[in-house]
């Protein structure tokens, strides 16, 4: 049994699609923690949001962007590390309540469901078996990760859905879960029991024209700011081989276009493409969670509104 995260305190969590807004919304809410004598600190859940280089693809918050507020978790591994959501789980657990036994509040953001839910909630992870996990590997390396993402989806559509399909990483494990137990990796995630007491979840809720808009405006800014001259110099540095940071989104359609295998405009679009398919699995994968009270983050007063959320919830523990 995972050991539950005792120290006393809300945790507001931000959850929602990417390009919803989340970094922005949780900036503020933390200012007026902190403007209002509670001090606050943000604590990333991002998968992308880890690796140092990894910049302008990410959307990672500038200092400028940060508007002061700490933040933790972000840039702690280099791009030819291999995230682990169970060594993440102890990294950002071991943060909230570092956070909360020094009387701050920590803001949780991320859009990253399985982390999220490693985090929250009670979630054990089943072990590996290196054969099994050997002859995935050497499949995914002859038959690439599509192929055998198609073969999760007939195995497994929900977890599919979670998973992005060049994450041939995650897909192997997927694959791996299924093997050894015999049921379906997504019959492996946890109930809605939290493993953290005072956790108030957030989420953002756009319409999908306006959130499909944003996510365009996103990568044409992405492209202004050099995100190509930025992957070009990450993959000097070992993206290719990096299991997970080269299948960010955005980084894996760059990688193709600077192997000649697409056009940049092809790359750009692919981009697009991608992020919104991936922004609808990430909300429908948020919206089968009851607990999470969803906002517009459009509202002028969505700030206020998030605040009265988490000081109601408060004063009924």
């Amino acid at each position: 049994m995972t050991p539950r995260v005792q120290p006393s305190g809300t945790v507001p969590v931000l959850v929602g699609a990417t390009a919803s807004g989340k970094t922005s919304l949780a900036v503020r809410l933390a200012q007026r923690l902190i403007a209002g004598g509670r001090p606050a600190e943000i604590v990333n859940a991002d998968a992308m949001l880890i690796y140092h280089g990894m910049d302008i693809g990410t959307a990672k918050p500038s200092t400028a962007e940060q508007g002061g507020v700490p933040h933790h978790l972000i840039d702690i591994l280099q791009i030819t590390d291999t995230a682990s959501v169970a060594e993440f789980q102890q990294l950002a657990r071991a943060t909230i309540a570092d956070c909360r036994q020094r009387g701050v509040v920590p803001v949780v953001v991320g859009g990253s469901a399985l982390y999220v839910r490693a985090i929250l909630d009670e979630f054990e992870f089943p072990g590996t078996d290196p054969a099994i996990r050997s002859r995935l590997e050497d499949e995914l390396a002859r038959h690439g990760p599509d192929a055998l993402h198609r073969r999760l989806a007939e195995l497994d559509p929900e977890a599919a859905s979670a998973i992005l399909p060049g994450n041939g990483r995650r897909t192997v494990r997927a694959l791996e879960v299924i093997e050894l137990t015999g049921r379906p990796f997504s019959a492996r995630l946890p109930e809605h029991s939290y493993a953290l007491d005072g956790v108030v979840q957030i989420g953002l809720d756009l319409p999908r024209p306006v959130l499909d808009q944003r996510i365009a405006d996103r990568v044409e800014q992405m492209w202004t700011a050099g995100f190509v001259e930025e992957v070009r110099a990450l993959e000097r540095l070992g993206l290719r081989d990096g299991l997970t940071a080269s299948r960010g989104l955005g980084y894996r359609q760059v990688l193709d276009f600077l192997a000649g295998e697409i056009t940049e405009a092809e790359a750009r679009e692919r981009t697009i493409t991608a992020t919104r398919k991936f922004a609808r699995r990430q909300d429908g994968w948020f919206r089968k969670d009851p607990r999470i009270t969803w906002f517009d983050p459009q509202d002028p007063h969505v700030v206020d509104k998030v605040l009265t959320l988490i000081r109601s919830e408060g004063s009924r523990r």
